[in-house]
């Protein structure tokens, strides 16, 4: 029935709709990193495993009728809590806890609505093979999936443009309630239904009549873990996308699109799922992606999204085609469905809870190449010994042989690329908002003995360890940068007051002086643990010194004044500073904490994003003369190329005869771009090659 395949897409529709809309909510609350995604998605997987094992629990222990009072009560409830935003209660008031926080926040606002939305698929395909007995239902886990897929793709295009959030919030939950009328019709139509009283008296039959046809457990176990593989790639990838490349929401859409996607392919009509095709496919893309992790940030970005999204998405597809292969006729279908969102969840749990406390590096992107071949084996042999006949068991004994060899050759190309990452560091230590490790180089070198810090793969800053080198400003932060400008050319006749949006290993405290006070603010407790055990720039600092822990703009919107005379923006995740403290608003918040004639220094230098427009934008925006101060790298090492603009009215500062050089020399960038709390698109301003 028509009602059926409208409501459960429209419930996948809500589902993924509101998905980018929480994120986006809480996203700046946390530091804005690719943590704070994967966090939400390990919420949406085990909501998801919630709703499909309520609809399993329901369709096998409640009669039809009582399902459905049941279930419209439910929703009732759910609808009481509209509308969704979370209130600024929620925001937390220092960096300790960030995943069960979120977790937290996530099941008191949207958790009931979430998990009602949830059920909708596995719960009305099993009410609709009880109206139409005969029928299969799994077309409609496909035409679920299409509607998760168009909420992915119309949110950033149709959207997120065009709505505030809190008319997204509004628009969403008044969507919310037109799909509970939708329900409650399907809800009558099982209430009138002869067959739910046929399925009743099937209630009551034997349970050895009921489970003569049960799958077995070899079979629950391996729908089990096909989709935790799905669910691992799904999230490997999405880290290591953001970690090398952005923070980026199109960074995050993009993978869970392909993965719906090879849903809907699989799912759809079985001979789209091809063997030789993607077996073969998923091959090539192994290999690729092998080559990608050793090339890391080096590699564009068009070639790393390219790799990464062709390895998920052939992944998934192996995983995916080998589970429908294996799925059950429809009176198990509550119960295959729970095993995938199991899976999904489990997938989920190790990626987001399990994995940072294993592995000091990220890791699960090589351990999820190898697990997709192994299981997709395993199913494969499962399935062709019980349907293959004898004439082409020979040939399939062939090819997993083939396979298992390939297999044990990818293993040990893995091992060693993980090998690769677990040598040559000082230390290493992973949390919440990512990997930091101290590396050492050219210790035999006494001029260019030094240790760097990297997140992820992305360089921090370094100090030389020679006596005559080690107090000297490195990496992005050299007397002839921006911020070297700023803090040693800006006119003061009493020490200098600066505030810091990102503590690295310190290296802005080298430009202080005696009697100026630079305060801190960082969310990583991981970074001022290395600042101040392996590297000296805090300690050797003439200037007083303080960090403030947590995100620093929630933490400048709960402060007084400060009155800084020179406030640095230098917060990054990887390679790109987090898209909320670059808005309007977050600009008016710092403008705040200036003193007259105070200056901002914003450090938008990195490889893959052009935060030129942006800075420029937002400042002219807010009355400043944006100045744009590129410094070049030095052949030494002691100092690389770095970009900075910076936003002041002072003119004495910029009347300065080295400032005024530096305008002169200055680029101005052709285009605007305006960032907003409601609408920041980072895609638009990638550096694809």
């Amino acid at each position: 029935m028509r009602r059926y395949a409208v409501t459960i897409f429209f419930s996948a529709f809500l589902l993924f709709q509101i998905q980018p809309l929480i994120t986006k909510v809480i996203l700046p609350w946390f530091g804005g990193g690719t943590s704070v995604w994967t966090t939400c998605l390990l919420f949406f997987q085990v909501a998801l495993l919630g709703g499909y094992a309520y609809a399993h629990w329901s369709s096998s222990r409640l009669r039809p009728r009582s399902q459905v009072v049941l279930h419209l009560a439910l929703l009732a409830v759910a609808i009481l809590l509209m509308p969704i935003l979370p209130g600024p209660g929620w925001k937390p008031a220092d960096p300790g806890r960030p995943t069960l926080r979120i977790l937290t926040l996530l099941g008191a606002t949207i958790g009931l609505p979430y998990f009602m939305l949830s059920t909708t698929g596995p719960l009305l395909q099993r009410w609709r093979s009880l109206a139409m007995p005969g029928a299969s239902p799994y077309r409609l886990y496909a035409l679920s999936n299409v509607g998760s897929l168009l909420a992915l793709l119309t949110y950033p295009v149709a959207v997120e443009p065009v709505l505030s959030l809190r008319a997204q919030s509004f628009a969403w939950s008044a969507g919310f309630v037109l799909f509970c009328v939708a329900c409650a019709l399907c809800g009558a139509s099982i209430w009138k239904s002869a067959s739910a009283a046929r399925q009743s008296r099937e209630t009551r039959r034997s349970p050895a009549e009921r489970d003569a046809a049960a799958p077995r457990l070899a079979a629950k176990i391996l729908w089990l873990l096909l989709a935790a593989n799905g669910s691992l790639m799904l999230l490997a990838v999405t880290n290591q996308m953001c970690q090398d490349i952005a923070s980026v929401p199109f960074l995050w859409v993009l993978p869970l699109t392909l993965y719906l996607v090879s849903f809907v392919i699989c799912f759809e009509r079985d001979r789209w799922y091809s063997r030789k095709v993607f077996w073969r496919l998923e091959v090539v893309a192994a290999g690729a992606m092998v080559w990608a992790l050793a090339r890391g940030p080096v590699a564009d970005v068009l070639t790393q999204v390219l790799i990464l999204s062709l390895g998920l998405f052939a992944g998934c597809m192996v995983s995916h085609g080998e589970l429908v292969r294996l799925r059950p006729a429809a009176d198990h279908l509550t119960s295959f469905y729970l095993m995938i969102a199991s899976g999904g969840a489990l997938g989920a749990v190790f990626v987001s809870l399990i994995a940072p406390r294993i592995f000091r590096f990220y890791l699960e992107l090589n351990l999820g190449i190898w697990t997709t071949f192994v299981v997709a084996l395993v199913a494969y042999f499962y399935s062709s010994s019980a349907s293959a006949p004898k004439s082409g068991r020979a040939r399939s004994i062939a090819f997993v042989t083939m396979a298992v060899l390939g297999v044990v050759v990818l293993n040990a190309v893995l091992t060693l690329q993980a090998l690769a990452e677990l040598v040559g560091y000082n230390v290493a230590l992973r949390n919440f908002y990512g990997v930091l490790r101290v590396e050492e180089h050219d210790p035999g070198v006494p001029l260019r003995h030094r240790f760097s810090l990297f997140h992820g793969r992305i360089s921090h800053g370094w100090q030389f360890t020679d006596e005559a080198l080690r107090r000297l400003p490195t990496a992005y932060y050299g007397e002839s940068s921006g911020v070297g400008l700023a803090l040693r050319y800006f006119p003061h006749d009493k020490p200098l007051r600066v505030g810091v949006v990102g503590l690295g290993i310190g290296t802005v405290s080298a430009h202080g002086r005696e009697g100026d006070c630079y305060r801190f603010y960082e969310i990583n407790p991981n970074v001022g643990l290395l600042a101040k055990a392996q590297f000296a720039y805090l300690a050797d600092s003439s200037a007083a010194y303080e960090i403030v822990p947590g995100d620093a703009r929630l933490s400048l919107e709960r402060e007084r004044p400060q009155g800084y005379d020179v406030l640095v923006l230098d917060a990054f995740n990887g390679d790109s500073i987090p898209m909320h403290l670059l808005t309007r608003e977050a600009l008016e918040v710092y403008r705040r904490h200036l003193a007259k004639g105070g200056l901002i220094a914003a450090n938008i230098s990195n490889l893959h994003v052009d935060l030129e427009p942006v800075v420029w934008g937002v400042g002219e925006a807010l009355g400043y003369r944006p100045l744009m101060v590129d410094s070049p790298g030095d052949w030494q090492g002691r100092v690389s190329a770095a970009t900075w603009v910076l936003l002041t009215d002072n003119q004495e500062f910029l009347n300065r005869k080295e400032v005024r050089e530096a305008i002169a020399a200055a680029r101005v960038p052709e285009r605007r771009v305006v960032w907003t709390d409601s609408y920041s698109n980072l895609f638009t301003l990638l550096n694809w090659r």
